[in-house]
């Protein structure tokens, strides 16, 4: 079926999205599956997966259209033997078909997906017992390679309070004949029904569930069709977590259209990136007019050009990826051109690379660039910067950034004055809020950070027309530039030291330029409480062929470089081994966490 088709059935006559009575994620996908048996085209590649636990050259797994429904209602069919409407089901693997069929089944159970991770990765045992309390999880979606872990992860727990675990591949074809669909009186309005738990990464507070409903996903989907401007037929390769925002909607997408999703595990991309690069590729026997869409952080690019750079230009051909978003994290304009330095000449046009802002508190996308000018770079007058302001100067003397392109349809979009709570003009810094239907509907059993985050009123508006109240505060501090968007920082993870402001991201890429003992992408600066004024701290992973004889003269060149270029001097400046730095679940660096971290270790 048409992608325009589809979007049209949920816009009224002026053009607002508007879900129809009854509506369920699993009844659309049924109907757009109904249409495809119809049609032929159920016994199609929905769902390809690269195993290279085994065999460094990959072996693959395909479902097609018609095995994946199956599956899907199979886990439905044995989650409503031992469940209830509105259950919650943690889904606990690694990369994996099981992992997908655990949370469309969950779906089509009429129950509560929470998507998490696989508790044999290293280092977020605190962040998942949190999420598991929280969420009150009644049951655990698993694989048997994932079955014996989660089961030990448990084990501690009293028979009477351990979940009930479930692993997907265990359950038969068979199953699929029992599942029922929930019934929804006609006439219903399903707008706000919870559809699936996203949690944050705890990289800036305890982790929230962020209430995901019908709406809020329909709305943000047809914002990244639009946004985006997504042709079919289409294919998406990802190795991006399915417990993030942005992989498990890119899955939702292509789960729900039928066409070809190709995963692999995070750890599989960074061990050998050709691996991501090979699924990039243009492959005999796809359509001419195929599209190929995928997304990565920031550090995939610089990660790639560096491991998987060919030796022969024509030993790739890029012709038919149309869109990478790159989203997560900040785009720096080194990757991106040495990205395009690696792989320009095979076909990997610039215009394809799209710096992209989101958040799980919108379902995911905000903005993305959606001009012919991508991607695209500004530099600011770093004194300006200081001051709240966005002022052009050129290459040399600026600070660059990133545009994240243009807000997305369907939504309002303002800069406003942290403290007066008025929209600022164009050029001006402030937080970024956010009004329309693709807000989440809040956190989960958390009323007054729902209130703070969600439930906001503005001042004084530039805009006409712009609504009052409900607007959502995003915690992120960005500016508007000649119709471009620019992120800045986090709010709270301002650097404030003697009334001067200093972003965290300026300040480590500082650091990065400065020394070649230091490790790409791992740098974490924050400011602690001081006697007088703040201190600046700087946490700086060594780069994997270095060793502790060279960071005394790091340091020295460290601290010269921020103290020329900042005119602030580091007060503590700490250096850890790879990956020693610690970092949300998303991958990230946890400037707050590590702040606390740091006082607590260097607490009187």
């Amino acid at each position: 079926m048409d992608l325009e088709v589809i979007i049209q059935k949920f816009l009224d006559e002026q053009g607002n999205v508007v879900l129809p009575p009854n509506f369920t994620i699993p009844a659309l996908t049924e109907m757009l599956y109904g249409a495809a048996v119809q049609m032929g085209q159920a016994d199609t590649v929905n769902l390809r997966f690269w195993d290279y636990s085994q065999d460094v050259d990959g072996e693959t797994v395909e479902y097609t259209r018609r095995e994946c429904n199956t599956r899907f209602k199979a886990v439905a069919a044995r989650l409503q033997q031992v469940g209830q409407p509105g259950d919650r089901v943690a889904i606990l693997a690694g990369n994996s078909p099981e992992y997908i069929f655990g949370f469309m089944g969950a779906l089509y159970a009429g129950q509560v997906p929470v998507p998490l991770y696989d508790p044999n990765e290293p280092g977020h045992e605190h962040h998942l017992r949190a999420v598991l309390g929280d969420s009150g999880a009644k049951t655990v979606l698993t694989n048997k390679q994932g079955a014996p872990a989660v089961r030990e992860y448990f084990a501690e727990l009293p028979a009477a309070e351990r979940p009930r675990i479930l692993a997907v591949d265990s359950l038969p074809d068979s199953l699929a004949d029992s599942w029922q669909p929930i019934e929804v009186p006609e006439g219903t309005d399903t707008s706000q029904n919870v559809s699936f738990l996203q949690y944050t990464s705890g990289s800036t507070r305890n982790p929230a569930g962020v209430v995901l409903t019908n709406e809020s996903i329909v709305t943000n989907v047809l914002q990244i069709y639009t946004g985006i401007g997504i042709q079919q037929p289409m294919r998406i390769p990802s190795w991006l977590p399915l417990h993030h925002d942005m992989g498990i909607i890119l899955t939702l997408v292509l789960m729900i259209l039928g066409n070809e999703l190709e995963i692999f595990a995070p750890r599989d991309f960074i061990q050998q990136p050709k691996r991501w690069l090979d699924r990039l590729n243009r492959r005999e026997g796809d359509p001419e007019d195929m599209k190929i869409y995928t997304a990565v952080p920031n550090f995939a690019l610089e990660l790639s050009a560096r491991y998987a750079t060919p030796e022969n230009a024509g030993d790739f051909d890029f012709s038919q990826v149309e869109a990478v978003l790159c989203g997560s994290e900040p785009v720096t304009e080194s990757s991106v051109e040495t990205f395009l330095g690696a792989f320009g000449e095979s076909g990997m046009r610039r215009e394809v690379l799209r710096p992209s802002y989101g958040l799980a508190e919108a379902t995911l996308i905000v903005s993305t660039p959606q001009t012919g000018d991508r991607p695209k770079f500004a530099y600011f007058d770093r004194a300006q910067l200081a001051e709240g302001k966005a002022v052009e100067v050129g290459e040399a003397d600026g600070v660059a950034f990133a545009s994240n392109g243009q807000p997305v349809k369907w939504m309002h979009f303002a800069i406003v004055d942290t403290q007066t709570r008025d929209e600022l003009p164009e050029g001006s810094i402030g937080e970024m809020w956010v009004h329309g239907k693709n807000k989440a509907a809040g956190y989960l059993d958390r009323e007054e950070e729902t209130r703070e985050t969600f439930e906001n009123t503005i001042g004084e508006t530039i805009q006409e027309n712009l609504p009052k109240d409900g607007w959502m505060n995003t915690g992120d501090l960005g500016t508007l530039v000649d119709g471009h968007l620019y992120i800045t920082g986090r709010v709270k993870d301002l650097v404030v030291i003697a009334g001067r402001n200093h972003y965290p991201q300026d300040i480590e890429a500082t650091v990065l330029e400065s020394s070649e003992h230091v490790r790409a992408d791992s740098v974490a600066a924050f400011s602690v409480p001081g006697e007088d004024v703040e201190r600046l701290i700087l946490l700086a992973e060594r780069a994997d062929d270095a060793s502790e004889d060279g960071d005394k003269a790091a340091e020295d060149a460290i601290r010269a470089a921020v103290t020329t270029k900042h005119g602030i001097s580091p007060d503590v400046i700490e250096f850890y081994p790879p990956n020693g730095i610690t970092r949300s679940s998303a991958g990230k660096i946890a400037r707050r966490v590590n702040a606390k971290r740091y006082m607590e270790e260097h607490a009187e």
